[in-house]
């Protein structure tokens, strides 16, 4: 039985993910209102000793689910799970260490169009660039600025998803007295918290104590938890599904 009818007569809700649906199912979805698809883009990268190489990937697409299913009408497409992590030879930044893999941004851009063009030829209205890194911004809002889309398609960089876990996020452990130098930027507290919340087998937790600064670490992530985590992440919820809803009525 396929997961879409099985949920079906469960009477639990349908899957919101576009890799578990038939294209008859997705067809019908779309004729049915859900015409916004969510790209949930992540990336392969070192997070220090105590955190997996794909950390990114595997959060972004849990927060995706949860937009979409509280959104209501969006499909969540596939994670790009290949992005700009600077340059392969010298290696620079997160490129220093095994495991990061990066591509040119030409192609992450020329991959992130070709995906929207895509989505908007099955029948969505927009395409909404979910960016759970930062290195790659301004290439999301080149590519959602480029012309030639079908007609009544449009695409939009997300940037309050991110922003969320830069800002509002950083405040409110700042707030509950966390320093900044633990909190971090990359693999500290904020960030490897929220991965605990996303799915806790991303963080080695054998390894979580022995891990302070260092070794691809910006931050301190001794001292995080599920329960910070799951405050970041509802910020990034509630941010993306406003944000997102304020440029469909601004249709």
């Amino acid at each position: 039985m396929g997961l879409a009818l099985a949920a079906a007569s469960a009477g639990a809700a349908p899957p919101v993910e576009l890799e578990q649906l038939t294209w008859t199912e997705l067809r019908e979805r779309v004729a049915g209102g859900a015409t916004v698809a969510l790209v949930p883009l992540g990336g392969t990268e070192q997070n220090g000793p105590h955190m997996v190489l794909g950390k990114h990937n595997v959060r972004v697409r849990v927060l995706a689910g949860r937009i979409a299913r509280e959104l209501g009408n969006a499909i969540v497409a596939p994670v790009l799970a290949y992005v700009p992590e600077g340059s392969i030879e010298p290696p620079q930044a997160h490129m220093r260490w095994p495991g990061t893999i990066s591509i040119p941004e030409p192609a992450f851009e020329a991959l992130l169009d070709g995906s929207a063009r895509s989505l908007c030829r099955a029948g969505f209205r927009d395409v909404v660039l979910l960016p759970d890194h930062g290195g790659y911004l301004k290439s999301i809002e080149r590519v959602a600025a480029r012309p030639g889309r079908p007609a009544g398609c449009r695409v939009h960089a997300l940037l309050d998803y991110y922003r969320a876990t830069q800002g509002a996020y950083v405040a409110a452990l700042a707030a509950r007295g966390y320093r900044a130098e633990e909190i971090g930027s990359h693999a500290g507290l904020a960030d490897t918290s929220l991965a605990l919340a996303a799915d806790p087998a991303l963080v080695r937790s054998e390894r979580l104590a022995q891990t302070g600064p260092g070794e691809g670490v910006v931050g301190d992530p001794r001292r995080s938890s599920v329960e910070l985590g799951q405050l970041g992440l509802d910020q990034v919820v509630a941010a993306s599904v406003a944000a997102i809803r304020a440029r469909l009525r601004g249709q």
